[in-house]
């Protein structure tokens, strides 16, 4: 089974210059954006076996991934604002 793109410029292609440029101007805005990739690198291992997981655990790293993709999203649309 394939491994979906989960990548942040990938779930937001409209937003892909501002990711870029918010990724070199704002060091907060890199460290979610860092943290994001790690947990979908973690989840992408599990989805492909290499990681061995439970069930509950890979639920549990998706979930908190959607949290942060809810607040990186969040982040760069009231970055775009101002």
């Amino acid at each position: 089974m394939p491994v979906q793109d989960h990548s942040l410029t990938h779930e937001f292609p409209e937003f892909k210059d501002d990711i870029h440029q918010l990724k070199m101007d704002d060091a907060h805005f890199k460290k979610l954006y860092d943290q994001y990739n790690e947990l979908t690198k973690e989840v992408e291992k599990m989805a492909l076996e290499i990681l061995p997981s439970t069930t509950l655990e890979e639920e549990r790293l998706k979930r908190q991934r959607l949290q942060l993709k809810d607040t990186l999203q969040h982040y760069i649309k009231t970055a775009k604002a101002s």
